[in-house]
Parts: C-alpha cells; sequence; structure tokens
C-alpha cells in the first residue's frame, strides 16, 4: 500500500457524517469534508508517519501535490502538516509549489499557515525572495494579496516595517473582507513589538474601518 493510501485509509475509518456537516457550514459550504477533528486529525497524521517512515525520506513534492489534490478538506491540512515537518529544508525552488497552495482550494484557513509560516520561513531564510513576494501585495489574486501583507506575521523585532506600511498602504482601498482583516491582523500583532510606530500609521493614513478596527486592539487611536 503506498503512502497516499495509507493516508486515505486512515483518514476514511475516522469519517463522522454529522461531524463533516458542522464543519461544512462552517467553512460555508466552499469545501466537503471527513468530519475529521483537529485532534483527532493529528493524532492519524502521527500513525501515518510512524507507518510510512515518510519523514525519514526527503521532502516529497509529487506526494504533498497529489495529497493536495484530493477532494476533502482534511487532505489540505494533511498536506500542511507533512509539509510543516520540512520547513528548515525548503528552499527556493519550493516558492511556485507554495504559490500554487496558496492559489488553489484557497481559503483563509489554509492560506493564513501557508503565509505565516511557510512563506514567512522561506523568506526570512532567503530574503532574494521577498523582491518577489512584493509582487503579490498587488496581484489580481486576493489570496496573494493577503500573503504578501500577512508572511512578516511572526517576525516581531525583525520585520521590515517599511515594507509591512507599503503592502498594506497598496490594498489600504481594497473592499475585500479577507484583506481588510488580513490588514489589522498585521498590524494588531506588529503594535505587540512597536506600538508607537502602528499607532502614528493608522492615525496618519486612511485605512477601512475594520482594519483600524482589528489593528488597534492593543492601542488608543481615536
Amino acid at each position: 500500500m503506498g503512502d497516499i493510501e495509507v493516508l486515505k485509509s486512515l483518514f476514511k475509518e475516522r469519517a463522522n457524517k454529522e461531524n463533516a456537516a458542522s464543519m461544512e457550514k462552517y467553512m460555508k459550504n466552499h469545501f466537503i469534508f471527513l468530519g475529521i477533528k483537529a485532534p483527532v486529525r493529528r493524532d492519524l497524521m502521527k500513525e501515518f508517519y510512524l507507518k510510512t517512515g515518510i519523514l525519514k525520506k526527503d521532502f516529497y513534492v509529487d506526494f504533498v501535490k497529489e495529497v493536495w489534490r484530493l477532494s476533502e478538506r482534511e487532505y489540505q491540512y494533511a498536506a500542511l502538516d507533512y509539509g510543516s515537518k520540512f520547513l528548515r529544508k525548503l528552499d527556493p525552488s519550493h516558492l511556485a509549489l507554495l504559490m500554487s497552495f496558496i492559489t488553489s482550494k484557497s481559503w483563509w484557513d489554509t492560506v493564513d499557515p501557508l503565509a505565516s509560516n511557510f512563506i514567512g520561513t522561506l523568506a526570512s531564510r532567503f530574503p532574494e525572495l521577498i523582491e518577489q513576494i512584493d509582487q503579490w501585495a498587488v496581484d489580481e489574486n486576493m489570496w496573494l494579496r493577503r500573503t504578501a501583507i500577512l508572511f512578516q506575521l511572526k517576525y516581531k523585532g525583525n520585520t521590515d516595517e517599511e515594507r509591512l506600511y507599503r503592502n498594506i498602504l497598496l490594498n489600504a482601498n481594497s473592499k475585500e473582507f479577507f484583506i481588510q482583516k488580513a490588514m489589522g491582523w498585521t498590524l494588531r500583532e506588529y503594535s505587540k513589538t512597536n506600538p508607537e510606530s502602528v499607532q502614528m500609521f493608522i492615525e496618519k493614513n486612511e485605512l477601512p474601518r475594520l482594519t483600524i478596527r482589528e489593528g488597534s486592539k492593543y492601542l488608543e487611536v481615536d
């Protein structure tokens, strides 16, 4: 039995139609689910790794691509879980793969970890990629724009403030909820590191109300 078949067998054994219905509703019916909640899924992934020994091998691009293509949403989560085990081993050649994941089966539940964990880690290790990521800030694809805003989310004191603010201002007129929310989220996180800077940025620029509300959670902004 191949790696994919092992994963599918483990997941299908724990499928739960009742859970699936509520999970699909929560995700606005954008995806179908097997009904495997996160704690169970994490246990199943541990079992999968033990049964296959796949983590002892090099990062397997064809495997993660095939898992991503599977219909049920839990498989995209499984692909992210697998990929997260190789975060420090990914290199610039994997940027196109990550970009393909951001732009397919796209929703906040997969894009956000791709942005803040995968792209964020890759960009911190290979700064030469940031110029390309910057271009995403004005891409037609909303999820690439969200990624360009969020990839520094965990950088704290290493945040490139000028870049963060520039990518936000490039999207300040966006009516997209997920863009406005992302701008607020990343400002809120950066305000934990540099509250004075974020407060000044919010006060001096015209930003969506949602962005201001989210971004000023820890600030005193009129």
